[in-house]
């Protein structure tokens, strides 16, 4: 027990230091240096001139969206503006076109039947026992069975807004939503530098501005977007997505380089449809919302109108990155970059180590232990002697290399 214990006391208080092997191998040789120069490639290429990894970078972007749409379109023979399809009316980053509306007119507070047909049933008594959902009902459920308002028996009676509304009838979108633009006012601030850009340049004339549409290769900084081309940028048909609603995304992206010029630091505009998982869903399709406009009676009582509509509802969504120059992670990156050229001895010695032939002989060169006996016995001899070379090995005693050629027996 006591040798154990100083074995281990022994063994912890051991030293041990990096002995240099040269090893003349062509075969090792160029394994080694096709390591070294593909982990060279990767930091230069990959690290530094792609990721910029010499740059101290700032993504928390403070970003500011205004928008305007402008255009004109017919509906239910009724011409439509800005003020009539636009949903929220202030501007903001998401907003939304209206395209149809199922306009339900006069509702009063009542007791009406339901518009849908919900079991064919005949109750003498007038009593429903049936179990309904009641989350899909326009009101609440009296549990009478009542006539509908053509005489058709089998519908359940409600207590709301009545007449009850009919989302089933047919009506046509307005198509003259591709034709409308959209203009959009974008500003980003890069807090950490300091940097405050917009999203068309600050040259560019009111003249200029309202001629101009945006294309991603003839006018790339124009902020006028045609609907009609937002939509085929994502690959929509225009009728199916009035008729239906979607939510069209617009990112705008900020990826700028301050180590450059800084009117290089501009926008890039990409598109997509974000509930494209459920456009063809038969639960959930399209995009459609319900308001109503309240109105008085000259006896008091209220009244609404309901409007169901269904409408492209537009997120405008901004992200940003900005780069420059920084002592601290460039020093970083280098330090891991002369680092992993070290990956290239260790990958050599795991091939000398287990399968080249004369492995066990390179063991014994690399590893060696020295005792302080055998230290004290190498003193006693001439000071030009040297234990651990043999004939034919050469030595230098400012490195303390031992070299092995490839035709000696390793």
């Amino acid at each position: 027990m006591a040798s154990m214990v100083w074995g281990c006391i022994t063994g912890f208080f051991t030293y041990e230091t990096t002995k240099s092997v040269v090893v003349k191998s062509w075969s090792v040789g160029i394994i080694n240096r096709i390591v070294q120069l593909l982990i060279i490639t990767y930091f230069v290429g990959w690290v530094f001139i792609h990721e910029k990894a010499y740059q101290m970078n700032d993504t928390g972007v403070e970003s500011s969206v205004m928008t305007k749409v402008k255009g004109f379109g017919q509906h239910q023979n009724h011409v439509m503006d800005v003020a009539d399809y636009i949903l929220p009316s202030q501007g903001a980053a998401v907003f939304c076109i209206i395209t149809r509306i199922i306009v339900t007119e006069n509702q009063f507070q009542g007791k009406c039947p339901e518009r849908h047909k919900r079991a064919s049933v005949t109750a003498s008594d007038g009593l429903l026992s049936l179990s309904l959902s009641l989350s899909l009902s326009p009101g609440v459920i009296t549990g009478v069975c009542v006539n509908s308002f053509n005489g058709s028996q089998g519908y359940c009676e409600i207590e709301g807004w009545c007449p009850a509304e009919d989302d089933t009838v047919k009506i046509k979108p307005m198509l003259e939503v591709e034709n409308f633009t959209i203009f959009i006012k974008n500003s980003v601030r890069f807090p950490l530098f300091n940097v405050t850009r917009g999203n068309f340049p600050s040259m560019m004339t009111s003249n200029e501005i309202k001629k101009c549409n945006y294309h991603p290769e003839n006018s790339p900084f124009c902020p006028i977007f045609r609907v009609g081309d937002v939509l085929n940028y994502t690959g929509q048909n225009v009728a199916d997505i009035a008729a239906k609603g979607g939510e069209i995304g617009i990112n705008i992206e900020w990826k700028c380089n301050l180590d450059m010029n800084i009117d290089k630091c501009v926008p890039r505009y990409s598109f997509t449809r974000l509930d494209a998982p459920f456009a063809k869903n038969a639960v959930s399709e399209g995009y459609n919302f319900r308001f109503a406009k309240y109105y008085k009676t000259e006896n008091g009582t209220e009244y609404r109108t309901l409007h169901k509509a269904y409408a492209i509802r537009f997120d405008v969504m901004v992200t940003g990155n900005a780069g420059k120059f920084d002592t601290i992670p460039t020093l970083i990156n280098l330090v891991a970059a002369f680092t992993s050229i070290g990956l290239g001895t260790v990958l050599c010695d795991i091939i000398l180590l287990n399968f080249l032939k004369g492995a066990d002989q390179y063991k014994a060169k690399k590893f060696e232990e020295v005792s302080e006996a055998q230290i004290e016995a190498s003193l006693t001899q001439s000071p030009g002697s040297q234990l651990s070379i043999k004939e034919g090995m050469k030595s230098s005693y400012d490195s303390g290399a031992i070299s092995l050629s490839a035709d000696q027996p390793v």
